[in-house]
């Protein structure tokens, strides 16, 4: 589970990124941002613990600096936010591995995604109150909430299963 919520976050994050720099014209520094969002995919499978925490402080900077220069602030927002659940996720993984055989893994891994699941959400509503506030609320954004909200609900239909 947490797997896919480490996967997923990663590509939410560099996709946000590149889009909101894709929306300034920065076509250039766009392709930069995907080349590392491949190269953070492919150090999970590498299991380079150095990687996640560089990730995301690449992120953020990357989202620290769109803020500063003015881009779509929901997309900046959902890349800084993605990329610390990115972090988080691969944390909780090699937290994970550590775990004697007596505990409950599988109840502490779900019970962390449901809790960063929240903080997740609460992010995005923050992001989109921001986005209100400054009417900067575009159909892709829109898209982009649907997309969250499904995948949310996918995971949630997948935990009832178990």
């Amino acid at each position: 589970m947490s797997i896919i919520a480490l996967l997923l976050s990663i590509i939410i994050s560099i996709g946000s990124l590149a889009w909101g720099y894709a929306d300034t014209g920065l076509n250039s520094l766009v392709r930069w941002i995907i080349a590392f969002g491949v190269l953070w995919l492919i150090s999970h499978w590498q299991r380079w613990r150095w990687f996640p925490p560089f990730g995301l402080f690449l992120s953020i900077l990357f989202a620290v600096v769109g803020l500063s220069l003015s881009f779509p602030i929901g997309w900046m927002f959902s890349g800084a936010i993605f990329a610390l659940v990115a972090w988080d996720m691969s944390e909780l993984r090699k937290r994970l591995r550590t775990m004697p055989l007596r505990e409950d893994v599988r109840g502490v891994e779900r019970r962390h995604v449901a809790r960063i699941s929240f903080l997740t959400l609460g992010g995005l509503l923050f992001a989109s109150f921001l986005i209100l506030w400054w009417r900067q609320w575009t159909y892709e954004w829109e898209m982009f909430l649907l997309g969250v909200i499904v995948l949310g609900a996918l995971q949630i239909i997948a935990w009832f299963k178990k």
